[in-house]
């Protein structure tokens, strides 16, 4: 896969949400946007990052940032993540892993020392022109979940008190 970086176009998407409904990267046309991908529901350092997101989301929506988490999971799964965690950011779908593999979010990663191909935890600043087109304006790749959103807030200057 090949990875994104700063001023690349960003990858068109409609995926259904955690509701069924479908999303699309269009939809956040005039404004910033976090597409943040994960491995899977319900493990805990995809718990742990979407709790970290959805704890920051008044910060997000304060410099007039949405927050977009994808991953493989079904929709029925993607719900129960949700319910069980009290998560308020959007989850989308992509079973097929075809976003997925177009922001360059999938390829070899280490998991308990071995070499695997999977999803490699990825995170976008994509900015969105009126007209649906999104940017990328900042990349980056194979993050750690833990700090993570607080290390991302740090990046992006969006206050944050880390004491």
């Amino acid at each position: 896969m090949t990875e994104l970086a700063t001023g690349d176009p960003a990858p068109a998407f409609t995926l259904h949400n955690a509701d069924g409904k479908e999303v699309s990267l269009s939809d956040y046309a005039g404004k910033k946007v976090i597409v943040y991908f994960y491995p899977a529901a319900l493990t805990p350092g995809c718990t742990t990052q979407a709790v970290d997101f959805s704890e920051s989301k008044e910060a997000f929506d304060a410099e007039g940032i949405d927050v977009v988490g994808i991953s493989p999971d079904p929709v029925a799964k993607l719900d129960k993540f949700r319910s069980k965690n009290a998560l308020s950011v959007e989850l989308l779908s992509d079973p097929d892993r075809e976003v997925i593999k177009a922001y360059g979010a999938w390829g070899m990663r280490s998991l308990y020392g071995k070499q695997v191909e999977g999803l490699l935890r990825s995170t976008f600043l994509v900015e969105v022109d009126s007209s649906g087109v999104g940017t990328i304006a900042l990349a980056q790749y194979r993050v750690r979940a833990t700090g993570h959103v607080a290390r991302l807030q740090k990046k992006l200057g969006i206050g944050v008190d880390l004491d």
